[in-house]
């Protein structure tokens, strides 16, 4: 009577408390978030071109200064300042090509994906996992660069920062606080998000024109160097021969490759075009033309700064080139000091938002590639705040771990940089003009020869990049897409040959097989023990109802045995309890044997039941051996046969009863559960895969069955003129609004009952639709309106083939309806 008023006390629905794992993330990051407040903000161009541009527009703030420090190393200290001014006109003429190609792009493909979508519909989604491998790598990279350079504009306004240590563990803080607030569901799509572009804009363009304006009327100083072999200049060796030697070109070919960061982001309009205001793709091709503007007249404005400025990029990378150009344009001044803290702030916003917009692309991306079987799964998948929270989480360990390695230093991370980068652009560009030569719309010549110009020029910049900084950390990259690109077809590939064994597609007859249908079938409970979680076991193969129905005890230790058959004959189950020799201990392959010699007999199916306690995560897995596992693995690869565990939560009910003051005695044997608790299993007819949910009538069945409680999110309240769900309590015409919480098929002889329980603030009602196996639209978590006869049915409501209503999300009083039906 004790263990019966113990369990009866763990059936009571307050008992269901979540983890301690789900209490810590609650407290983070806040209440769970519903699916029906995925809401998408559309946006205009103006706020388009905040949002999604600061990837690009930031990239001026270093492009610049790795140019300089190519050239610098190169030892071209007399001509390096003259030689800056080429070399970025040829990176602003890639830029020209790339956006060009890009305004194509957004035109054409106007769902989220940019050049992984080009590259998988005009080449293929096996060649498309280059362009994906990139801009996974293009992603990692920006966040620890435009983190690292944001830093590094921090610093160089707060001296006592510059360091390498305090610099990377800065960079490291500041990618987990982005992490922190995009785990919480932090959208890009807001006005905060918008500033820093305008602001650092602004302030730039005017920090161009006013040192254009000093210079015209010489009052424009030069840089000084104060500190000792602390510049790339102070460190090189002069290099004094012609220009055309090899070295030379070498060095001017470094040079262009780091210009080429400068053009990092602008692909980030085209992997958004679905979130522009209508005309999408109309509009997303301004805001291209518009960042392209902007991004070039910085680019130009700051290269031509430090040719008159002399600024200097340090090894350290602090003061930025950025930073003296300020210093020099604005003065020492007070209004010289304001301006330069404005500048270096602008600066430093400006990165940390470019550096959290990869936290929204990248886990996107590594979605549309895991729906394309590519990627894991898992990285398809919402967390508690409807983010990607797999995907974020894994960028920030990649990308910290980059940090941590390389450190917070722009000029050695670029190396990882641009590969990824201009390998997306390359994929792009010969992606358009394959579908513009496929397609022939007109003016497709002209577009055409945009587009492969374009793929030409990134292919050059990858190529250049992959030779002159191979030995930088180019190689790293490289060796990534050589091992990466298979793997991912590999792992395609095997989820491909899964689906083909799951949906059968490999029997010999190339057709879907039927069911099967048994003549007979037999059901085996593997026990170790007589007690709650194995009457639980028992319970659930009697609602099977089975041909026959067997308990079986492998015999490894004779007193074990001797104790369960006591008990056994103590409580009378009614059910034949079988002892099988298991002189070698190998429980797996002794229950794969009794049962293969049963499913082996002509029509015959086998299920195996084997209750599993589960403990707690770390404990129970060093203190248990989770033998279920194993024996279930085993058995699952018999023909005609299947294993279920049946769970059983020892956690949960030893703190329960511990939090109740309820004495927990470990008797020598499980006696003490009466014979019609051991026996009470019947299910009401018909359960089928509810057998757990029918045998909730019994009494300790309450307790092995509770329910999950359905509190991801507040049940709807009633509206007036709607019926509260919880008041009806006799027969009579109804009209009730709630959410769907549980959609069933039940078979019932040669048809079919869909049957939905839904619930409102007050209680839950099953609805019965005889005849149906779909309703569209009517699945778990939509809003739903029944009209109908209201029957009672074991104390709780029931419609039959009511009319019902799809409710919009939110809709108010008799807003717009989704759809109507007659059942």
């Amino acid at each position: 009577m004790a263990l019966r008023r113990a369990v009866g006390s763990l059936a009571r629905k307050d008992d269901v408390a979540e983890g301690l794992g789900y209490a810590v993330k609650r407290r983070l990051l806040g209440r769970p978030l519903i699916n029906e407040q995925l809401g998408e903000q559309r946006l205009s161009k103006t706020l388009a071109l905040g949002v999604l541009s600061p990837d690009g527009i930031s990239s001026s703030a270093y492009g610049t200064e790795e140019i300089l420090i190519e050239l610098l190393k190169g030892g071209l200290a007399v001509t390096a300042f003259t030689v800056l001014l080429p070399i970025t006109g040829v990176v602003l003429f890639v830029m020209v090509l790339v956006v060009l190609s890009y305004r194509e792009v957004v035109m054409v493909y106007t769902r989220a994906g940019g050049s992984y979508v080009v590259a998988r519909e005009n080449f293929g989604p096996r060649v498309a996992q280059i362009a994906a491998l990139a801009l996974l790598v293009d992603y990692v990279v920006t966040v620890a660069v435009q983190i690292a350079a944001g830093t590094a504009a921090v610093a160089s306004a707060f001296t006592p920062l510059q360091n390498p240590t305090t610099l990377t563990l800065i960079s490291i803080g500041v990618v987990l606080l982005i992490l922190y607030g995009n785990l919480r569901g932090i959208r890009e799509a807001g006005k905060a998000f918008a500033a820093p572009t305008y602001l650092f804009s602004a302030v730039m363009i005017l920090t161009i024109i006013v040192g254009l304006v000093r210079e015209i009327f010489f009052t424009l100083p030069t840089w000084h160097v104060v500190c000792h072999n602390c510049t790339y200049a102070q460190q090189a060796t002069p290099n004094h021969n012609s220009l055309i030697t090899f070295g030379l070109v070498f060095v001017m070919l470094r040079a262009f490759a780091n210009g080429g960061s400068s053009l990092t982001g602008i692909e980030a309009v085209s992997n958004a075009v679905s979130a522009f205001r209508p005309p999408e793709g109309r509009n997303a091709r301004r805001v291209l033309v518009y960042e392209g503007a902007i991004l070039g007249t910085l680019v130009a404005g700051i290269s031509w700064l430090a040719h008159v400025t002399r600024a200097q990029p340090y090894t350290l990378g602090v003061p930025t080139v950025i930073s003296q150009e300020a210093k020099l344009v604005f003065g020492l001044s007070v209004f010289g000091h304001i301006m330069y803290a404005l500048v270096q702030t602008a600066t430093a916003l400006i990165l940390y938002t470019g550096g959290n917009t990869s936290f929204n692309g990248f886990p996107f991306l590594a979605s549309f590639v895991a729906e394309d079987a590519f990627l894991p799964r898992w990285l398809m998948k919402r967390g508690h705040r409807l983010v990607f929270s797999n995907g974020i989480v894994v960028l920030a360990i990649v990308s910290i771990t980059l940090l941590a390695v390389v450190g917070s230093n722009v000029n050695a991370l670029v190396p990882f940089y641009a590969l990824g980068v201009f390998t997306a652009f390359t994929m792009a560009g010969f992606g358009m003009a394959r579908f513009h030569h496929r397609t022939r719309e007109p003016g497709w010549r002209r577009r055409l020869v945009i587009n492969f110009s374009a793929g030409v020029a990134s292919l050059a910049v990858v190529l250049i990049f992959a030779i002159v900084k191979f030995t930088e950390g180019a190689w790293l990259v490289v060796l990534l897409f050589v091992l990466g690109v298979p793997a991912l077809i590999y792992l395609n590939r095997q989820y491909r040959n899964e689906a083909r064994v799951l949906e059968g597609i490999e029997s010999r007859s190339g057709g879907r097989p039927e069911p099967p249908t048994y003549a007979r079938r037999s059901v085996y409970v593997f026990l170790d023990d007589y007690d709650l979680a194995g009457v639980a076991a028992l319970r659930y193969a009697r609602s099977l109802r089975p041909t026959s129905l067997r308990a079986v005890h492998f015999v490894i230790d004779n007193v074990q045995a001797d104790r369960l058959r006591a008990g056994w004959l103590r409580a009378n189950p009614g059910i034949p309890l079988d002892f099988v020799d298991c002189p070698d201990r190998r429980l797996a392959a002794a229950a794969a044997n009794l049962v293969g010699t049963e499913a082996a007999l002509p029509g015959v199916g086998v299920t195996a039941i084997l209750p599993r306690r589960s403990f707690t995560p770390v404990v129970g897995r060093l203190l248990h051996d989770r033998t279920a596992d194993k024996m279930a693995s085993a058995i699952s690869r018999i023909p005609h046969a299947v294993a279920t565990i049946v769970p059983f939560d020892v956690r949960s009910r030893v703190e329960s009863l511990t939090s109740r003051g309820v004495a927990v005695k470990a008797p020598p044997s499980t006696a003490g559960v009466s014979a019609g608790q051991a026996s009470a299993a019947g299910a009401e007819p018909g359960a089928g895969a509810r057998a757990r949910r029918g045998a909730a009538d019994q009494p300790v069945a309450e307790e092995l069955t509770t329910r999950a409680d359905s509190g991801g999110y507040e049940r709807p309240a009633p509206r007036p003129g709607v019926t509260p769900i919880g008041s009806l309590r006799r027969p009579g015409r109804a009209v009730v609004e709630g959410r769907v919480h549980t959609v069933e098929i039940r078979p019932v002889e040669h048809n079919t009952v869909l049957a939905c329980d839904v619930e409102d603030a007050t209680g839950q009602l099953t609805a019965l639709f005889y005849g149906r196996s779909n309703i569209a639209g009517l699945r778990p978590g939509s809003k739903v309106r029944l009209r109908g006869q209201v029957g009672i049915r074991e104390k709780k409501p029931i419609m039959i083939n009511p009319a019902y209503e799809l409710l919009a999300p939110g809709e108010g009083d008799g807003g717009d309806r989704d759809r109507r039906g007659e059942a």
